[in-house]
């Protein structure tokens, strides 16, 4: 490993790279492998490390692990049979090479974190119910920080994000985690300013990533980083998975808020705004679908879904315009009409509001470039 003050080699074009033929003794097994070239890249590809830890959510770990790993397994590869250019390793917190994860599947990690030795290239904390107590590890804390300007990039899979604010690697930066705890990550750590929506965040060299699945739209788009669209468009279709999920977390948290009423009125209601973004959708037209007064519609719907009907409407058309933004070609106005704003002015407006990005630069973003919020 190089010195502290020394840079990751990953950012140099040339330079000598330490040799790695050591032996681990605790593990009885190599520390990395040596590079015969003095470049910034291994001969034997990018070395990934993932942090586990005692209640790991087995997803978090093994999701990453197959994109990675399929770069080089799934059928199309451009030079079939050169060296596998993503070397992957699982490092444990525990002391042993025995990971138990929060499904009781054990995982069999190559070495604890304290042996890791050598460039590492990709380092990534996954989650899981463990977090909270790796999230109070100091010294796992103190190698996090150690290790963060030594590495090409850093992230975490869903509340692995929790374990990089611990660690004081997400002040300033903006991050995202499952978005049932954002709320949470933003209370605890005011320094880290959260996005509730995006599948994963880049800022600078630091990732983080939605739950669970969500690991696997991330790895693919550091995989497009590396090796470009078509790489990314190969192992896709080999794990069968979106190159780009369609839509950010709102897609699932949405779907749940329409269940949030208890009255099933209301709840009838919200499913039927959400199907009809572009009707008459004001105070005054769903009080009367309701059967209610505007006034007694509108303390009945915040007490009911914890908002107002028109904080609830223009949600509910922003995520309609966002898919139209995602799936199809047309323009900001046509989106704007078909979903109910009052055109693509109004419509971007809401968007800033909801979502904090103009319509434009989401579509942009999302479909000429790796998803996620940069």
């Amino acid at each position: 490993m190089w010195a502290a003050n020394e840079v990751s080699p990953w950012s140099r074009a040339e330079g000598a790279v330490a040799r790695e033929g050591s032996v681990d003794r605790k593990w009885g097994c190599p520390v990395g492998a040596a590079s015969e070239r003095r470049t910034g890249r291994p001969r034997d590809g990018l070395r990934v490390v993932v942090l586990a830890y005692p209640g790991v959510d087995l997803l978090d770990v093994a999701g990453p692990c197959a994109v990675f790993d399929a770069f080089e397994r799934a059928p199309g590869r451009p030079g079939e049979g050169a060296a596998p250019e993503y070397r992957i390793e699982v490092i444990s917190t525990g002391g042993g090479p025995r990971v138990e994860t929060s499904c009781r599947v054990a995982l069999l990690a190559d070495r604890d974190y304290r042996s890791t030795r050598g460039p590492v290239d990709t380092l990534l904390v996954a989650g899981g119910p463990g977090a909270w107590r790796a999230a109070l590890d100091d010294p796992l804390l103190r190698w996090l920080r150690r290790m963060a300007p030594r590495v090409r990039r850093i992230g975490s899979v869903c509340t692995g994000a929790f374990v990089l604010a611990a660690a004081g690697l997400l002040d300033g930066r903006r991050a995202t985690t499952h978005w049932r705890l954002c709320p949470r990550l933003a209370r605890d750590y005011p320094a880290v300013t959260v996005e509730e929506d995006p599948i994963f965040v880049r800022d600078g060299n630091t990732y983080t990533s939605a739950g669970v699945t969500a690991g696997m739209d991330l790895a693919l788009a550091l995989v497009e980083e590396d090796h470009g669209h078509e790489a990314a468009m190969r192992i896709a279709r080999h794990l069968v998975m979106f190159v780009r999920r369609p839509g950010g977390q709102s897609q699932f948290s949405a779907a749940l808020d329409l269940q949030a009423a208890e009255r099933r009125p209301i709840r009838d209601l919200q499913a039927w705004i959400a199907g009809h973004p572009s009707g008459d959708l004001s105070v005054e037209a769903l009080a009367e679908r309701a059967h209610m007064s505007p006034r007694n519609f509108a303390r009945v719907f915040r007490a009911e879904v914890g908002q107002t009907p028109a904080r609830f409407v223009e949600r509910v058309r922003v995520d309609a315009a966002r898919r139209l933004l995602e799936e199809s070609e047309a323009g900001l106005d046509r989106v704007a009409r078909d979903c109910g704003f009052g055109g693509a002015d109004s419509m971007r407006r809401s968007f800033l509001r909801v979502l904090r990005v103009p319509p434009s630069a989401y579509r942009s973003r999302f479909r000429s470039r790796p998803g996620g919020s940069d």
